[in-house]
């Protein structure tokens, strides 16, 4: 496929369980002899290479896997743009795949030189001051956004079931969805991975020149700093998740304006920035 249809993508919305992305098993219940069949999610390794130079390697469903990379590349800031990634092109099949995207000469450097500060890889993925750093980057303020009207979280768990395909027949899977700026759920994205989910909606949004302006990102997973850093840098102004914030999320939405709202099960939505109080002034 060339560089064009890989890069660029139409607006996506409720579908049938992406081709590959489950399949079907034998089990048997535990106190009876005759065996049964369940579709299960499957998974894959995926190596990430940006012009040559092996990146990362995920663990992924082996779905939507264009999105996955342009959005990996822009939520983790290795790229600015669209713009600056000429070329994807994925190889291999079954459990282990390759992504080869060649990216423009000044994000490749940056890329390079961002490694290069690395001293070295832990069991946890993070080692030394740099590393730090890139875990808690220096990210710009966002401008002031205004909180979506409330009845556009009204039945939301329900409505987002049309967006979940793969969750819905084999569960196992995180959904991150997108509401543009008229409350209408545009795109979802579903993966084993919270952190894939996300970033395969970022990937989708950015190839079919999806507008985050007044829009919000759903997520079905817990929502943990990461998520909020790549919400930031996909510039959606509000992040809407179905299980409870860190700590940590909460107080850096509060300090970057990013709007955060946690939807509970069975009460009010609340939202945790803006916020009135910050921790310090409960504890007085």
């Amino acid at each position: 496929m060339n560089a064009p249809s890989r890069l660029t993508a139409g607006f996506a919305g409720a579908a049938q369980p992406p081709s590959g992305a489950s399949q079907r098993y034998c089990y048997q219940p535990i106190d009876e002899a005759e065996q049964c069949t369940v579709d299960l999610a499957e998974e894959c390794a995926l190596a990430i290479a940006y012009n040559g130079m092996s990146q990362a390697v995920m663990m992924i469903s082996p779905a939507n896997l264009e999105d996955f990379v342009v959005g990996f590349s822009l939520a983790n800031g290795f790229v600015d743009s669209l713009n600056d990634i000429y070329d994807i092109r994925l190889h291999g099949r079954g459990n282990a795949r390759r992504a080869e995207l060649e990216i423009s000469s000044r994000t490749f450097w940056r890329l390079k030189q961002q490694r290069r500060q690395l001293p070295g890889n832990s069991s946890c993925g993070l080692c030394g001051v740099e590393a730090l750093e890139q875990a808690l980057p220096e990210m710009p303020v966002m401008p002031t956004s205004p909180l979506p009207p409330s009845h556009w979280l009204l039945g939301l768990r329900e409505r987002i079931g049309e967006f979940q395909p793969l969750g819905r027949d084999c569960g196992a899977v995180h959904a991150a969805l997108f509401m543009d700026s008229s409350g209408q759920i545009r795109l979802g994205r579903e993966d084993i991975g919270r952190h894939n989910a996300l970033d395969k909606l970022i990937g989708a949004m950015a190839r079919s020149g999806c507008v985050a302006d007044g829009g919000l990102a759903i997520v079905t997973s817990r929502c943990s700093l990461e998520l909020v850093h790549k919400i930031q840098r996909a510039g959606i102004p509000t992040l809407v998740s179905l299980s409870a914030p860190t700590g940590l999320a909460a107080q850096w939405a509060q300090r970057h304006n990013l709007n955060l709202i946690h939807l509970p099960h069975h009460s009010q939505p609340r939202v945790y920035s803006p916020a009135a109080l910050a921790p310090s002034e409960l504890q007085d």
